[in-house]
């Protein structure tokens, strides 16, 4: 689950604290490195709970007006939300459930805020369609809860500002965990039952050493990675860049060089994108300038064992044609105007 885009972020926040802290001890930064790797993973397992808190609620409201209903002697509500078979599942799920048995934490923790949630649920066009509807099935169940999750949980301040609370790890996470979250709904299967596979924190070893050769390259070669820098920023204020700007140029120099494999179309791509999410406002513009420079640069002194496409030659503007000078007609002073005839 824990992808390369998750991983460079990580490490840009990794790197600039590692500069900021003064502990220069990269063992130390590199377990903090993978234990803010890991903190990802309890976020999307956390998310996918927050689906059975939610339900659990419905259920635990349903009792009472169910309670009221036999007293008063009218009819029972609707167990339809409460019984939707994809939430009953995710509830049941082996993994999910080993996750939550080692969490100090969990959504009971956060009563009010399951409720108020259930509530705007509850109140909602998606829902009143869903319990209307006369189609009763697993994937309708499952689709539900894909059209609740973008509406309610994908995009929720309420929800972000809690997260941030509960782990100031996961304060730029939630955007990519939301799309592995959406991928898990749509990879359950009414026959998987309770043995239904959430995604692996880690897919492969490949990515665990991608993280870890990226942090202590851009570490131990800064010294060098900055030469690049000033070397290929001649045309550039270099020295007026932001130091988080000069981090992240730092470790993509650092996948320039360590990683033959990646394009260096696809790095530049990955840390303009950073530098917009973590620098200042013009900070995109001027990494992607520099980067290409560097780049290009350190390929043409052969440093770089990597391939670029040209840079498009300029065509030079046409020069403008002069206007001929206009011809004055001299006037006879020996013809009669007009007016004189």
């Amino acid at each position: 689950m824990i992808n390369r885009e998750i991983i460079r972020s990580k490490i840009v926040q990794l790197t600039y604290a590692y500069y900021q802290n003064g502990s220069k001890n990269i063992d130390t930064a590199e377990k903090e490195l993978f234990f803010s790797l890991s903190k990802a993973y309890d976020l999307y397992n956390n998310l996918l709970a927050l689906v059975v808190a939610i339900t659990k609620e419905s259920r635990r409201r349903l009792e009472v007006l169910q309670t009221r209903a036999a007293r008063e002697g009218i009819p029972a509500p609707s167990q339809k939300f409460a019984l939707n078979r994809f939430a009953l599942q995710l509830e049941g799920n082996k993994m999910l459930n080993d996750f939550i048995g080692t969490q100090k934490q969990t959504w009971a923790d956060h009563p009010e805020f399951i409720g108020t949630l259930f509530e705007h649920i509850e109140s909602s066009e998606i829902y009143q369609e869903y319990m209307n509807s006369e189609e009763d099935s697993y994937d309708a169940d499952r689709e539900l809860w894909r059209r609740l999750y973008r509406t309610f949980i994908q995009k929720n301040e309420d929800l972000d500002s809690l997260l941030e609370e509960m782990s100031l790890y996961w304060n730029d996470d939630k955007e990519v965990i939301d799309t592995f979250v959406l991928k898990t709904f749509n990879r359950f299967s009414e026959q998987n039952g309770p043995k239904q596979e959430l995604l692996q924190e880690w897919d492969s070893d490949e990515e665990q050493d991608f993280a870890r050769k990226l942090f202590r390259a851009a570490i131990l070669n800064a010294d060098e990675y900055q030469h690049f820098m000033s070397e290929a920023s001649r045309n550039w204020d270099f020295s007026r860049l932001a130091y988080m700007d000069i981090v992240i140029m730092q470790i993509a120099i650092a996948e320039f060089m360590t990683f033959p494999n990646i394009p260096v179309s696809v790095t530049i791509n990955e840390y303009v994108n950073l530098a917009k999410l973590y620098s200042t406002r013009k900070s995109g513009g001027y990494i992607n300038g520099m980067l290409d420079a560097i780049a290009r640069h350190l390929i043409e002194t052969g440093r770089l064992m990597k391939f670029m496409e040209p840079k498009p030659e300029k065509k030079d503007a046409p020069t403008p044609k002069k206007k001929a000078p206009r011809k004055r007609i001299e006037k006879d002073p020996n013809a009669e105007d007009e007016e004189d005839k």
